[in-house]
């Protein structure tokens, strides 16, 4: 069984648009929740969300490529290419021992969503040839892949907004149990299209709030739903040994990963919290003791439901004092690429042995007995970090992060 580290990170989002900008404005705690442009958000009732600003994609990608790609994979290959070259993985390992796990919760949904648009104005013949190859959700991992050279393990563990989290997880197993030596693992998301606001809103899952710096509110008692979200981020994980072998800088351990599923509703989390518990449990059994203080970055998104059945399933896993905080209150949920964003966080809370604070919450619910970090960062000295994901169809997934040794 091999040791597992995190060597490279890459982030597009809507905090920053590489890992020193979204560290930088995570722990100022900025967010970046901006009010809907009016020509989408007629017949809506969200008025709100958090795009990807200040990204040019013409740096990054050539015009071809960029008709080649929908926006989605823009994000995820720009996020993969920084993290590679932190990693300085690329000629330091067998091609056949490099894999890539890369998502996406829905896929290419702007790309469907534009031809749908040209099949009902021009007819059928107008419907772009790269529809299908943009549009799937393995498309990411596959271009990555083939960018890389990465002839080890590819695959697109989809899992809804638990998604990149398990790629994380399964990453970490593929490189445990000696199937690679280094996985790229993350997923990026573009749903920014009326469409799927439609479609989430009227699953009442999304604030209708208008005020941008009191419309993210995880935990908070008048939080009323969550932000949609943009983005892409990746991590390069490598066999330890491997890492230190080449002189590579170890940003944080991976030392543990519970994957479970409530097998109850296909959008509501299980109110007993029970396989929440238990993706927990496992992650720690996995990860072996550890003292002094835990942080956790909850999946925190904001819905009255899911925020108190995770604030359960926290207090008691560490107590009511461990430090809690909702990165979606600053980006939004990035849905598909919220795990690995998050991860992202929890490694930099390691790395500065601070807490980002939970912007915008302010009264938390009586309902919630955790510690949630409000109004600024809090400095902290850490053991280890934990990172939640819970995601549509019950699906639970915890990472155990340690600093690196």
């Amino acid at each position: 069984m091999h040791d597992v580290v995190i060597t490279g990170m890459g982030v597009v989002s809507p905090l920053g648009v590489t890992t020193d900008e979204f560290e930088r404005n995570l722990f100022q705690g900025r967010h970046d929740i901006v009010p809907l442009p009016k020509e989408r958000k007629e017949g809506l009732t969200v008025q709100v969300d958090a795009p990807v600003a200040g990204f040019e994609p013409e740096s990054h990608f050539s015009a071809l490529e960029l008709r080649r790609q929908d926006p989605y994979t823009t994000f995820g290959l720009a996020a993969v290419r920084e993290a590679v070259s932190q990693a300085g993985v690329l000629g330091e390992v067998d091609p056949f021992r490099l894999g890539v796990y890369l998502t996406s919760g829905l896929g290419g949904a702007t790309t469907v969503v534009n031809e749908y648009e040209t099949l009902q104005r021009t007819g059928p013949r107008r419907v772009s040839p790269m529809l299908i190859p943009k549009w799937t959700t393995n498309i990411l991992a596959g271009m990555a892949a083939i960018e890389l050279g990465a002839h080890g393990p590819s695959l697109a563990h989809v899992s809804a907004c638990a998604s990149s989290a398990m790629s994380i997880g399964e990453g970490t197993r593929a490189i445990r149990h000696g199937y690679a030596d280094a996985m790229v693992c993350g997923g990026a998301e573009m749903l920014g299209t009326r469409l799927a606001m439609a479609g989430f809103q009227n699953l009442r899952a999304l604030t209708p709030v208008g005020d941008p710096d009191r419309a993210s509110l995880p935990f908070d008692r008048t939080r009323a739903g969550f932000v949609m979200g943009e983005g892409g981020a990746a991590v390069v994980l490598e066999r330890e040994d491997h890492a230190r072998a080449r002189g590579a800088r170890i940003l944080a351990r991976i030392t543990g990963y519970g994957n479970t599923t409530d097998a109850f509703h296909i959008t509501a989390p299980s109110d007993d919290g029970a396989a929440v518990d238990r993706a927990i449990d496992d992650a720690l059994a996995e990860a072996g003791p550890t003292s002094g203080t835990v942080h956790i970055n909850a999946h925190g998104t904001g819905t009255v439901k899911n925020d108190r059945v995770e604030s359960r399933a926290i207090s008691r896993a560490f107590g009511p004092h461990s430090p809690v905080t909702s990165t979606k209150s600053m980006t939004g949920h990035l849905m598909g690429a919220a795990g690995v964003l998050e991860t992202i966080a929890s490694v930099l809370t390691l790395l500065r042995d601070e807490v980002p604070p939970t912007v915008g919450t302010s009264e938390l619910d009586p309902h919630i007995d955790i510690d949630v970090v409000l109004k600024a960062s809090r400095k902290t000295k850490l053991a280890c970090a934990v990172s939640l994901s819970l995601g549509f169809g019950g699906h639970n997934a915890c990472l155990i992060l340690e600093k690196a040794t």
